[in-house]
């Protein structure tokens, strides 16, 4: 007997085993995908993780369905790093797996029914529930199992199915979806016939005379031919004569012409030959000698390098060795915008070497990209990409470059597996025996401490590239400045100054505001009632463009009201400010200017990002009004001013980062400015210009924050010094979520003692109807952590095992960053 284990994409703690033919056991491969049934009626695809015979002692293995697959299509390493991150994550295989693979090697099972048509029926024969579902056959050819649950207006339908098939009335098909389509372009080439000169002058003196547009096709397709000397696309000959796609089906019907496909890559490097890499200055040569020194201990390099110190140069020079040592490099970045502006970037030097990978991609593209990698193609040498792109199928990975490090979208909130990206970038480094190099101007207190800690080698760049000075920054005190009634809406004076003075220089701004939407309050002047999402504990935020309530939580969305729902007065004022609101202002105060805005609203499409970032970087926008998606690593040559609108919003919220958070978007933002000849100038807005940080900030103190907030870290038991696990627990019912959750907090505090906080509401406790109540485990750094984890699982089973506790759900955040 033979057997396999597949991992499943549903979260199920353990592999299941499946028999297999002997024929079968010599065919498959670990990483193959094979479909198989699961439960009563479901079909799923799994991937094969062993080969073995050993018998199932608990359950008799049922037979698969069919193979996928004629190769793996995951690698060894791939399920390497899958294990670790379910273990480290608390998560299960199958979740990482739905994670990991794109959703078109999904394939769905969906059970279709269809009308038997073979034998005659005695219609009277059938139960009400049943002809219903015979008569929608007559008018359907087939139906899906959600078709009937919506036909017959309840959830189980299976019994009703099961007698139609006993009655032979209908078929089942159990059907296999392959959701990946190969892209194919139609090109067009004369026919045998025509190919010697004689019968094509032939060919077209008859044509000349009764057909032109016809004879205009076959010249347009000769000279694009000539032009190219490739194949020639249907596409291009239409546009080019100016014909119709019939004047080519005519000529393909007279046999003059034939038509044929093939398949092409949808994600395409159109640019021309590469450039030269650029020349390093003295400081970025030292900071390149002094990580490959690094590199010959340490396996993690942090490069520390201020804003606008040319890092980016450093990571080419990098990525140049690996190429010559024919290795794949990673190169990882936290926003999607970023990619924008570093694929031109890496594409001018590496050509179509550069491979991009990330969520606005679609199914189809990113499927390409994944096979590209798995092939070690020429096309993927370099993977530039977003969280995802370290699931890819990596075969010779030499180097990981983790750039602006220290950005929290690095970690994955929900669903699970809720990883860092960063981290297990350098587990994935270390399956490869590969090098990571992790960059940033701002680094985050984990990985400034593990460099001091000699676990990861430190490297730093303290000048600007061309020694170009750092940004002035400017603390404005906006509460002296209300009080002496010099504030133009959320403008003060000295902005204003320091606004028009760029522009009559001809310089860009870019402005801050780490809140989208036009205000975030509505508040009724007379009773003070303020609008409230219906599923969330949050107020509605006003979007002026749309003249909307949002809420920003579920989705929830309103027409923008005429008067309070409370009172009936028709006086309804806004409280706060967001992006859209700020874009006003600046319209209504410098009514010349052009305003772009960029936030989640404005960049929802696939080029959303890119047009936007153009149009800055061609001079069509004067003032970019944004949220932190603008303090990314962005290189805008002709900007000198920046404005933080209000710098108290981010450091006064409820969270143990806050003010490392604060001063890195600040530093950050700060950076976009004067990054040429020109000094560039910073303005912050404060109502408490004395705040530590802010001071930290204008002095560029890095140092100062990192020894800061590490004794503060120190001293209240926090990261890097104790590891932290959140575990939520959701429901509907706010009191069972109450109940489950002191019964869970008593059980850990059992185990941990004084290491657990809470159980304690968040700020914002319902969202989507479901009520939110959190517990954190704090784990000191002598306490083993797998052995820590293995009893959080026995306490969490024990309460999954409770009756009183049915529904409600749990959500384990290991490293809650």
């Amino acid at each position: 007997m033979h057997f396999i284990d597949v991992i499943l994409p549903i979260p199920l703690q353990n592999r299941f085993t499946y028999s297999i033919t002997q024929a079968e056991s010599g065919f498959l491969k670990e990483g193959m995908r094979v479909s198989i049934p699961f439960g009563k009626s479901k079909i799923y695809t799994g991937i094969v993780a062993a080969i073995h015979q050993t018998k199932p002692l608990i359950y008799d293995a049922k037979q698969i369905h069919q193979i996928l697959d004629d190769t793996p299509i995951v690698t060894q390493k791939q399920l390497q790093l899958w294990q670790w991150i379910a273990k480290y994550y608390m998560c299960t295989e199958g979740e990482v797996m739905r994670a990991a693979l794109p959703n078109a090697f999904l394939l769905e099972s969906e059970t279709i029914i269809s009308k038997n048509n073979a034998i005659q029926l005695n219609e009277t024969e059938l139960k009400d529930d049943e002809y219903l579902i015979y008569e929608a056959l007559q008018h359907q050819s087939s139906l899906k199992i959600q078709d009937i649950s919506n036909i017959l207006d309840k959830k189980n339908v299976l019994p009703v199915v099961k007698r139609l098939v006993e009655k032979e009335a209908i078929i089942l098909n159990e059907e296999i979806y392959d959701k990946y389509k190969p892209k194919y372009v139609r090109y067009v080439k004369l026919t045998q016939a025509y190919t010697s000169q004689d019968s094509l002058n032939h060919l077209l003196e008859n044509l000349s005379s009764r057909a032109t547009k016809q004879r205009d096709v076959i010249l347009t397709l000769f000279s694009i031919a000539a032009k190219t000397k490739k194949p020639v696309k249907v596409a291009d000959v239409v546009a080019e004569s100016n014909a119709t796609s019939s004047t080519i089906k005519t000529l393909i019907d007279k046999g003059i012409l034939e038509d044929y496909h093939i398949q092409i890559d949808r994600v395409v490097y159109e640019g021309e030959d590469n450039e030269a890499l650029k020349q390093l200055n003295q400081y970025q040569t030292e900071a390149l000698q002094q990580i490959q020194q690094s590199f010959k201990t340490q396996n993690v390099v942090l490069l520390h390098g201020i804003t606008s110190s040319g890092k980016t140069e450093v990571y080419v020079k990098l990525i140049e060795q690996a190429l010559l040592n024919n290795q794949q490099v990673l190169y990882l970045l936290p926003e999607i915008a970023l990619t924008t502006q570093l694929v031109t970037r890496l594409q001018n030097y590496f050509g179509e070497q550069v491979a991009v990978f990330h969520s606005k991609y679609s199914a189809h593209e990113r499927v390409e990209v994944y096979n590209q990698v798995l092939s070690n193609s020429a096309k993927a040498k370099i993977v530039l990409g977003a969280r995802s792109s370290i699931f890819l199928p990596f075969s010779d990975l030499g180097l990981i470059i983790v750039d602006e490090e220290h950005e929290s979208s690095f970690k994955q909130f929900d669903p699970a597996p809720r990883y860092h990206a960063r981290d297990a970038a350098v587990v994935l480094a270390s399956i490869f025996k590969a090098k990571t190099l992790l960059g940033s101007a701002t680094p985050s207190i984990e990985s400034y401490h593990n460099a001091q800690q000699k676990k990861y080698g430190l490297v730093n760049i303290n000048r600007r590239y061309n020694n170009v000075q750092l940004p002035d920054i400017e603390l404005v005190d906006i509460k002296d400045k209300q009080k002496r009634k010099k504030m133009k809406g959320h403008f003060s004076d000295r902005l204003i100054e320091e606004m028009n003075e760029a522009i009559k220089e001809g310089h860009q701004i870019i402005l801050f505001q780490n809140r989208r939407g036009y205000s975030p309050i509505v508040e009724c002047n007379t009773c003070g009632h303020s609008p409230q999402c219906p599923n969330c504990d949050v107020s509605l935020t006003y979007h002026q463009y749309r003249k909307q309530l949002r809420c920003h939580y579920c989705g929830y969305n309103s027409a923008m009201l005429i008067k309070c729902m409370a009172c009936g007065t028709p006086g309804l004022d806004t409280k706060g400010f967001g992006t859209e609101q700020i874009e006003a202002e600046v319209k209504y105060i410098f009514p010349d200017l052009k305003v772009g805005r960029m936030d989640l609203d404005t960049t929802r499409g696939k080029f959303g990002y890119e047009k936007i970032i153009t149009a800055f970087e061609q001079k069509e926008i004067d003032v970019l009004v944004g949220t932190q998606m603008l303090t990314k690593g962005l290189d805008f040559r002709n900007v000198k001013l920046v404005g933080i609108m209000n710098a108290d919003n981010m450091l006064n919220f409820p969270d143990f980062r806050a003010h490392e958070r604060s001063f890195q978007l600040m530093l950050q933002v700060s950076g976009r400015a004067g990054r040429t000849e020109k000094r560039g100038k910073v303005l912050i807005q404060t109502y408490n210009p004395y705040h530590k940080i802010l001071q930290q900030v204008s002095t560029n103190d890095y140092v100062g924050m990192f020894k800061e907030q590490l004794e503060e870290r120190y001293n209240y038991k926090y990261p890097p010094f104790y590891r932290l696990v959140k575990i939520t627990l959701k429901h509907r019912d706010y009191n069972k979520v109450d109940m489950s959750a002191d019964w869970l907090a008593k059980s850990l505090t059992q185990l941990f003692k004084h290491n657990v906080l809470g159980p304690e509401f968040p700020p914002i406790s319902r969202i989507r109807n479901q009520y939110h109540k959190n517990i954190l485990i704090k784990i000191p750094q002598g306490q083993p952590l797998g052995k820590t984890k293995e009893a959080i699982k026995k306490v969490q089973t024990s309460f999954e095992a409770i009756g009183n506790f049915k529904g409600v759900r749990i959500v384990v955040n290991v490293d809650n960053y």
